[in-house]
């Protein structure tokens, strides 16, 4: 029996019903083949990975009310009161995917989260690149994919964790925000679930019937990135540092900035992206 009657327990056979192929066939078709909820795991990312290596897993959806060891980008740990957020890890499968638009997928995601949040939750969700969620200018979810393998078929599990009921004393980093404190319509765990889990599988399907082409969702990304025409500074790999203008997003997926002082425009594949004040 569970204690906090503001943080209910998600409904594990409702969001079966909702989200999960009734079929071999899949014939209900719904998105996904399986769903599993456990209490409290240390990732919901390395579960996943584990169970893929010896298996065809596929379209497979692992949720914890609670993770100790909730990774993000650079091995950055996550952490959240019991059932104050949304810990949810995808396998995906991509066949005919070639190698080098793997990062393309945390990117997906980053736009799927972000309507997800704009239509149930009402709140005025973007990306800071490459795949952060932000509402209000803080961080309210991250997101983290892992390649499990990429022969004989690409594969990746692809991890969220959404800040829902958190209070201002339980958050991670003064830069971070909740749902409730950004005072979203809703914070219904298994309404935001449901809704994060059905644009992601609408978003990936459209990909894949697009030949996994990025030219489409390149469009859909840029469109919601925060990112772009800010002043930002850039940590670069070897303790270096770019100052300047974010431009663009590139159809690598990579961020493009225009250095102080003039130059060429820098794109940038990985690094930490921080928006500076505007100049005046």
């Amino acid at each position: 029996m569970y204690t906090d009657l503001n943080r209910p327990p998600l409904d594990l056979d409702a969001l079966r019903k909702a989200l999960v192929s009734s079929g071999p066939d899949g014939a209900s078709r719904a998105p996904y083949a399986s769903l599993d909820l456990v209490e409290e795991t240390g990732s919901t990312n390395a579960d996943l990975l584990a169970r893929a290596a010896d298996s065809d897993l596929d379209r497979a959806v692992l949720v914890a009310e609670f993770q100790d060891h909730g990774r993000g980008r650079h091995a950055r740990s996550w952490v959240a009161p019991p059932r104050s957020a949304l810990s949810v890890s995808v396998l995906l499968r991509m066949p005919g995917l070639e190698i080098s638009s793997l990062g393309w997928l945390p990117l997906l995601t980053g736009v799927a989260v972000v309507n997800a949040l704009r239509s149930v939750a009402e709140v005025d969700a973007s990306l800071k690149w490459p795949n952060d969620v932000l509402v209000g200018g803080r961080k309210v979810a991250g997101i983290l994919a892992e390649v499990s393998q990429t022969v004989p078929v690409p594969s990746v599990v692809v991890g969220v964790g959404l800040n829902v009921s958190l209070t201002e004393d339980e958050l991670p980093v003064p830069t971070a925000t909740s749902l409730a404190l950004a005072g979203a319509a809703t914070i219904d765990r298994d309404t935001l679930l449901r809704a994060v889990l059905r644009e992601l599988a609408v978003q990936w399907n459209a990909w894949r019937e697009d030949g996994w082409a990025t030219a489409g969702l390149a469009a859909d990304y840029r469109a919601r990135c925060a990112t772009i025409g800010q002043p930002v500074r850039v940590s670069l790999p070897g303790d270096r540092e770019l100052l300047g203008v974010a431009t663009d997003v590139d159809e690598q997926g990579r961020i493009v900035v225009l250095p102080d002082g003039g130059g060429e425009p820098v794109a940038v594949a990985a690094g930490d992206v921080t928006h500076l004040r505007p100049r005046d």
